[in-house]
């Protein structure tokens, strides 16, 4: 997995303090930038179950080439992990990294009404509370979501029990979430903690993901994005037959892996050319 930058990708590193925490933020740019208007914004959240994983893995992902292709500005942070600092850490420090982004748009080239968050596996559980949380307080206006393959539920689904697949499985994904959530595993937690748990999905962002059917998350996914719908969110689910969790990031040269970034590409340009939110002042 390639965790530094290609030769065309700008990268400045800062800090945010965050109840007393030092937050370091990557904040990826083009280069050489081939139009001088400002573009979209894009907050991208690691992924590693909450527990593991680091902010350089946006370099391995489907981020960085958006930078490359679309010329945007990616923000990445480097979230406090459950190892040390249990929920609420990840989604405060997250949620403050897009705070960060609507207060810097104009010193790094961000059109304020086009502020996005997307993240694989924990990171897509993570973007997805960001959301929520910036939906319920109103101070920040999320253009658009992109939940990769999320990690959206603490207690077992129709494919996260008894799921033995490679790179995520039962097995994990209970360590992971009895770490991040410790004595609250398998309780009612906030929809903060764990998205799956929200009842009111009206007003969120339009929303893109993807995800294979052999992996944990399938189930949830599914799930999540049939609440979307139903409560009138304009939001479409790939779904990538046999896949396991992440196989676009572990093995990038396959073919299925090949049209699921050349998808997500495609539904990102629409986003940009369809979806504006603008901000409150």
């Amino acid at each position: 997995m390639r965790l530094t930058p290609k030769s065309d990708i700008d990268v400045k590193k800062v800090f945010i303090r965050v109840k007393g925490r030092r937050v370091p933020l990557l904040i990826l740019r083009p280069k050489n930038p081939v139009c001088p208007k400002k573009k979209a914004g894009v907050l991208w959240i690691h992924g590693g179950g909450y527990l593991t994983g680091m902010k350089e893995m946006v370099y391995a992902g489907r981020a960085e080439n958006l930078v490359r292709r679309f010329g945007v500005t990616v923000i990445a942070p480097g979230y406090h992990l459950a190892f040390m600092k249990p929920y609420p850490a990840a989604i405060e420090d997250c949620y403050a990294a897009l705070l960060f982004m609507k207060k810097h748009a104009d010193e790094y080239g961000i059109r304020l009404d086009q502020l996005m968050v997307g993240g694989e596996s924990a990171g897509g559980g993570l973007a997805a509370a960001v959301c929520i949380k910036a939906r319920n307080r109103g101070d920040v206006n999320v253009a658009f979501q992109m939940p990769l393959y999320p990690m959206l539920d603490n207690f077992d689904t129709e494919t996260s029990k008894d799921n033995h697949a490679k790179v995520w499985n039962t097995k994990t994904n209970h360590l992971a979430w009895k770490l991040y959530l410790r004595e609250n595993y398998r309780q009612e937690v906030s929809p903060y903690a764990a998205p799956a748990r929200l009842k009111d999905f009206r007003g969120l962002p339009p929303a893109y993901s993807f995800v294979g059917t052999a992996e944990p998350f399938y189930a949830e996914t599914l799930s999540y994005f049939e609440h979307l719908k139903e409560a009138g969110v304009e939001c479409e689910l790939d779904i990538y037959p046999d896949m396991y969790h992440a196989f676009d990031m572990m093995e990038p040269k396959l073919p299925v892996s090949q049209t699921a970034g050349r998808i997500f590409e495609e539904k990102f340009a629409y986003a940009m050319r369809h979806y504006t939110c603008p901000q409150k002042k």
